[in-house]
C-alpha cells in the first residue's frame, strides 16, 4: 500500500504540541502541598477515572491520526506488468447483408454467426482482435485489442439494417486491412464471413486480396449457408422477401489463395463451428502484452478508524468523566 499524499504525513507533528499541552495541563491541573515523604501514599492504587481521562487524550489522538492519513489518501497502485506471450492479430469481418437473416441456420445465419464469433473471441484469450462488419458499405466497429469482453459486446450489439443493403465483400476486407496494419505481430490473419456475392462497394475483392498479399496479411474466407431460394426479413420483422442466393465460392478460394489463407464452407450451424475451431490452430507469433492493475482507494477504513475514536471519546467525555458545574 502506498501513499498519494506522503508529505501530509508531517501533519503528525502536531502531536509534540498537544501532548505537552496535556502534560503541562495535568501537571498543573491540581493544587500541592509540600511534605517530606510520599512513602505513606506511594503505593495507592492509580483511580480509575484517572487511567479513563488519559484513554479519552489517547483516542482523541488516534482520531486525529485517522484523519491525517485519510487525507494522505492510501491506495493500492496502479501497475504495468509486460510478459510475453505467443499470440497474433485478427480481425473478423461480418457480412451483415439481408441475406443473413435467412433461416436455413437456426435461428438465422445472422445469429449463427455472432454466437460462433464471440465463441471463438472468448478462446482466443492472447490475440489482438478487431472487428469490421459490412453489407452495402463497411463499417470498422473495434480497433485491435485484447479486452475479449469488449469485443464479444460489440458482436452482440451488431444489428441488421445498420448499413446500406448489398455485399460489398472488396470494402469490408479493405476496412479490416486498415484496422490490421497498425498490429505489431508478425502473424496477421483477417477472417471473413459472407453468404453472398460481391455485388457492391468500390473496391473488387481480388484488389483488396492483392493489398492484403503485399501486406503479408492471410485471409481465410467462409461461405455461409445453401444456395438457392432463401426467405429474408426485413430488419423489423414485418416483411419477408423471397430471395435466390449463392455463394460465389470461386471468388473466395481465389482470396483465399492469394493471401496463403484457406476457404472453409458452413451450410449449418456444427459445421460453422467447426471451421472457427479449425482456425483456432492459426500459427503464432511472440507478442508484447501491457497489463494494468486499477488503483483502489483504502482511505475509507482510516476514517472510519478516526471515527469511532472520535465517538468513544465522546462517551467516555459525557459519561464516566463528565464534570459538574
Amino acid at each position: 500500500m502506498m501513499l498519494k499524499h506522503p508529505a501530509l504525513l508531517w501533519l503528525f507533528l502536531i502531536y509534540v504540541p498537544l501532548i505537552a499541552w496535556y502534560v503541562w495541563k495535568h501537571r498543573n491541573a491540581n493544587p500541592s502541598l509540600g511534605i517530606s515523604t510520599v512513602s505513606p501514599v506511594a503505593k495507592l492504587p492509580v483511580s480509575w477515572k484517572t487511567i479513563a481521562m488519559h484513554v479519552a487524550f489517547g483516542l482523541q489522538l488516534v482520531a486525529i491520526g485517522g484523519l491525517i492519513v485519510a487525507l494522505c489518501r492510501p491506495q493500492t497502485h496502479d501497475h504495468l506488468r509486460t510478459s510475453r506471450i505467443e499470440g497474433t492479430d485478427i480481425v473478423l469481418a461480418l457480412d451483415i447483408s439481408g441475406s443473413m437473416t435467412s433461416r436455413d441456420f437456426e435461428p438465422s445465419r445472422f445469429a449463427a454467426a455472432k454466437d460462433v464469433a464471440s465463441k471463438f473471441v472468448n478462446q482466443r484469450a492472447n490475440d489482438n482482435m478487431g472487428l469490421v462488419v459490412f453489407a452495402g458499405e463497411s463499417l470498422s466497429l473495434m480497433p485491435l485489442t485484447n479486452d475479449r469482453a469488449a469485443l464479444i459486446n460489440a458482436i452482440k450489439q451488431i444489428e441488421m439494417g445498420e448499413l446500406n443493403d448489398g455485399t460489398a465483400i472488396g470494402d469490408g476486407l479493405v476496412s479490416a486491412i486498415n484496422r490490421i496494419t497498425s498490429g505489431k505481430a508478425k502473424s496477421k490473419s483477417i477472417i471473413l464471413l459472407t453468404d453472398g456475392t460481391n455485388n457492391a462497394g468500390d473496391v473488387p475483392p481480388s484488389t483488396a486480396a492483392q493489398i492484403a498479399k503485399q501486406k503479408g496479411i492471410k485471409i481465410y474466407t467462409i461461405g455461409v449457408g445453401t444456395n438457392g431460394t432463401i426467405q429474408i426479413t426485413d430488419p423489423y420483422g414485418f416483411s419477408t422477401t423471397t430471395l435466390e442466393t449463392k455463394i460465389d465460392e470461386q471468388s473466395l478460394k481465389e482470396i483465399a489463395e492469394a493471401t496463403k489463407g484457406k476457404y472453409f464452407r458452413a451450410t449449418d450451424e456444427k459445421m460453422l463451428s467447426r471451421v472457427f475451431d479449425e482456425i483456432d490452430s492459426l500459427e503464432k507469433t511472440v507478442l508484447d502484452v501491457d497489463k494494468f492493475t486499477l488503483t483502489d482507494e483504502n482511505f475509507m477504513p482510516w476514517v472510519m478508524l478516526s471515527l469511532c475514536a472520535f465517538c468513544a471519546y465522546l462517551l467516555l467525555r459525557y459519561t464516566v468523566l463528565r464534570r459538574i458545574p
